[in-house]
């Protein structure tokens, strides 16, 4: 414990680094005949290397895109020489050797693109990459944005929605221990930090449906991260005009104890700043985290995960102007603001994992850990509005500005919403391998406890007189004819609840590859179930249980062509978590049932060169059928529930992806996804769900001088057809199924790469101490198109009509980036 401590205490300002490129990764476990690990083996490749550590684990940088030769050495046993061995750019490669008494020559080994092909349907992403892409939230989910079947039309927001799912519906790990969210975060520029502290990250996996029974129970997709064990001391430093850090890695003398440590800070006011909305914006995203590995033998280790995190988030809207319609008919909102919203989001976590290796081929896993977050979200803002014609006249010192008045009315909305929740878990996993069969299985309790108190209000004032209401209570004629009554809020929720759920769920899958004649095949059949208790004050408590088969099947033909079919399909069920048992009233609906979804999917993967580079191409077409389904509200990144299972709905589609060398020494990709989604509420019929993303083209792209191979260049371009609008308080979503506009952006970084794995100085040298170092500067949204996030309806006294009106998202920004390793 002083320990842990000491590691937080040591902890600095958290980064966003760059490393440089041309980089591979080769990693491991070093065995000796009887399948003991060795350590302290020596392992070179031209002129630098590295060496195992006491449980026989190493990893190892080397240069891509090129032929390499390496060699494991160790006193009293043979070499064991690697040759021909190609790694493509930001690529990872397992290699497990058994040092023996005789010689090994392993030949021609050559890994294309990706490395080995995924029969599990699992997406690896490159760590070094996600740290290097530039981004307005830069990190693992601005890379995730740029995969086929996952979008984000807001740059702010850190959480995406894949193929048709909202933000509730995707799993995220860190290894092996499920992290979570605030919950009353409504907005994307209130978001601050992701969890994911990018400079910790060693391996990254990425499925967007039909994953295996292992993972949990959630509709939608599944983000495995993996924090890094280190080899070697090591220090990450940077720093930008969003903000900075340091990440601290160390590792004891016997390699025994390891760990990495991170604190980050981020201030969002320079994005916020170029909105449409003049504010007052003093926002402190700060968060701290530590990931400790202790060995106490080879077949025993204990990981320690701990994580705080604050978001003070303060802002005092002033003024904004949004000019809309069309060219004919141009119309400008202009807002006056008083008053300020001020929230806060503490939250912590801390989680024990326990490994214990009983044998080669038998392994056992105990986790429990516990997430805290207190959440307060105050606000009392007035806005005063005039809807009007703006000066279209290209001559005219007025241009732009509103000439005429069509509408004047006042809003105000207040909030005192406070969120104390508990989460605690506990759960065992298991492992058992052999001559290419594994049976896996899995229990995990997990208790929640909710206290949450809900107020909110919103005053509508038009022309001097309240809006009530449009309900059989307030029928009036207003303005015409007075109507003498207490003013009541337009919308207003009010709500105190104690909620408490029990889970129990647990898994059951086997594995086995093998050969079907001289092809290769793969299969994994599994099950999920999960049985869960909601109780709480005000209501009866209500038990449900559910069950979740799911199996995976993939064949690689003995071709010329190197090329994998897979098939998967599966039952996947989503408990209600609290928010989705909160109705738009704020009451507890404890009978909610499980959405229920099942996946349908066929893939296909396919290695290839092209001008003598590795490439590889992705593709899968998949089916989901939604029954049980809760229907939702979308406001910026805040999800309302109907809290009621009165809903069905689909969702189809087709990703692509091509990822591999555009460039010699780099990894670049172009993805392309077709999505449609649809639901019946109250079989009413099908409409377009609020995440129906029709079309998205996301890439990816790195390139350098040839001549100033050290002056990098890092481009992501995406483009997303716009999803369904909303709809006004009050109206039925079945009339307004108008869409946003397309969402278009490109994020540029340029960086000059002063040291690195290919510009190492010798001592007395001033970049000698350097291991990394680079400096560059980013332009956010660089051809500046106006994207909205969502739509503010406006009241028009005179017509009675309601407009659209679009909120802008963030204009074109530049930042400077400083980053370094010792």
């Amino acid at each position: 414990m002083k320990c842990s401590k000491l590691l937080f205490l040591l902890s600095f300002l958290g980064s966003l680094t760059l490393v440089s490129g041309q980089k591979a990764s080769i990693t491991g476990v070093v065995l000796g005949i009887n399948d003991e690990p060795l350590s302290n083996v020596n392992i070179t490749t031209e002129g630098h290397g590295t060496y195992t550590d006491s449980t026989g684990f190493y990893l190892l940088e080397v240069i891509a895109d090129k032929e390499i030769t390496i060699i494991f050495t160790h006193l009293g046993h043979k070499n064991v020489i690697l040759e021909n061995l190609i790694l493509s750019t930001n690529e990872t490669f397992e290699f497990n050797p058994v040092m023996k008494t005789d010689v090994i020559q392993v030949d021609g080994v050559e890994v294309t693109a990706t490395g080995e092909k995924s029969a599990e349907g699992i997406t690896t992403i490159s760590a070094q990459l996600v740290r290097k892409i530039p981004g307005a939230n830069a990190g693992v989910e601005n890379v995730l944005k740029l995969l086929p079947g996952v979008s984000s039309n807001n740059e702010l927001s850190t959480q995406y929605f894949v193929r048709g799912g909202n933000y509730d519906e995707n799993l995220v790990y860190i290894n092996g221990i499920e992290v979570y969210r605030p919950f009353l975060v409504r907005s994307g520029q209130q978001e601050g930090l992701s969890f994911v502290n990018s400079d910790m990250v060693q391996n990254l996996e990425f499925s967007a449906g039909g994953f295996q029974a292992h993972y949990g129970d959630k509709l939608s997709s599944v983000l495995d991260i993996t924090y890094k064990n280190p080899t070697e001391f090591g220090l990450n430093i940077g720093a930008s005009f969003l903000g900075g850090g340091i990440t601290l890695e160390t590792l004891s003398k016997n390699s025994n104890f390891s760990s990495v440590t991170g604190l980050r800070y981020r201030d969002n006011s320079l994005l916020v700043n170029s909105q449409q909305t003049n504010t007052n914006f003093t926002p402190a995203f700060a968060d701290l985290q530590t990931y400790l590995t202790y060995h106490f033998s080879r077949k025993f280790s204990l990981n320690f995960l701990g994580n705080l995190s604050v978001n003070d988030y303060k802002n005092v809207p002033l003024s904004r102007q949004t000019n809309f319609g069309t060219i004919t008919d141009p119309k400008a909102l202009v807002v006056y603001y008083q008053g300020e919203e001020d929230n806060n989001y503490k939250t912590s976590l801390g989680a024990l994992k326990a490994d214990y290796y009983v044998n080669d081929n038998v392994s056992l896993s105990f986790i429990t850990s516990l997430y805290h977050t207190t959440e307060e979200e105050y606000s009392d803002v007035i806005s005063q509005y005039e809807l009007g014609e703006i000066d279209t006249d290209l001559g005219s010192n007025n241009l732009g500005e509103v000439t005429s008045t069509r509408g004047l009315g006042t809003q105000f909305n207040r909030a005192r919403n406070d969120l104390d929740a508990l989460i605690v878990n506990l759960a065992h996993n298991g492992k058992l391998s052999n001559n290419g069969e594994s049976w896996e299985w899995g229990i995990k309790y997990t208790h929640e406890d909710f206290r949450d108190q809900i107020r909110e209000s919103e005053f509508l004032d038009s022309l001097g007189y309240s809006v009530r209401p449009p309900t059989d209570e307030f029928i009036n004629n207003q303005p015409q004819e007075p109507f003498n009554t207490a003013i009541v809020p337009y919308t207003s929720v009010s709500a105190l609840n104690f909620v408490k759920t029990n889970r129990l769920s647990g898994y059951l899958q086997y594995s086995r590859r093998t050969l079907w004649n001289t092809n290769n095949i793969y299969y994994n059949l599994g099950l999920r179930t999960q049985y869960w208790t909601v109780s709480g004050e005000g209501f009866s408590s209500n038990s449900q249980i559910i069950f979740s088969p799911r199996g995976q099947f993939a064949i690689k033909p003995s071709w010329k062509v190197d090329m994998l079919f897979r098939i998967a399909a599966g039952v996947y069920q989503q408990p209600p978590f609290y928010r989705e048992l909160r109705d738009p009233t704020g009451t507890i609906q404890p009978d909610v049932k499980a959405q229920k979804s099942v996946h349908f999917v066929l893939g296909n993967e396919y290695s290839f060169e092209l001008w003598n580079r590795p490439f590889k191409l992705l593709s899968e077409l998949y089916y989901k059928n939604l029954t049980n389904v809760n229907p939702y509200t979308l406001d910026d990144v805040r999800i309302r529930y109907a809290a009621a299972n009165n809903a069905k709905a689909y969702a189809y589609g087709f990703d692509m992806r091509m990822n591999g060398a555009f460039v010699p020494g780099t990894e670049s990709w172009v993805s392309l996804g077709f999505l449609k989604t649809e639901e019946n509420i109250d079989d009413r019929g099908y409409i377009s769900r609020p995440t129906d993303q029709r079309f998205q083209i996301g890439i990816l792209w790195q390139d350098y001088i040839p001549t100033i191979p050290s002056l990098r260049m890092y481009l992501n371009l995406v483009y997303n057809t716009g999803v369904p609008g909303g709809s006004p308080s009050y109206a039925d979503p079945y009339n307004f199924q108008n869409r946003l506009r397309d969402y278009k952006r490109a994020d540029l970084g340029i960086s000059y790469i002063f040291a690195g794995l290919n510009k190492q100085y010798p001592k007395g040298h001033w970049l000698y101490r350097f291991e990394e170092l680079n400096i560059g500067f980013e332009i956010y949204n660089l051809f500046n198109n106006q994207n909205s996030i969502t739509n503010t309806w406006v009241r028009d006294v005179d017509s009675k009509l309601e407009f659209a009106v679009p909120n802008y998202m963030t204009s074109r920004v530049f930042n400077l980036k400083l980053s370094m390793r010792f």
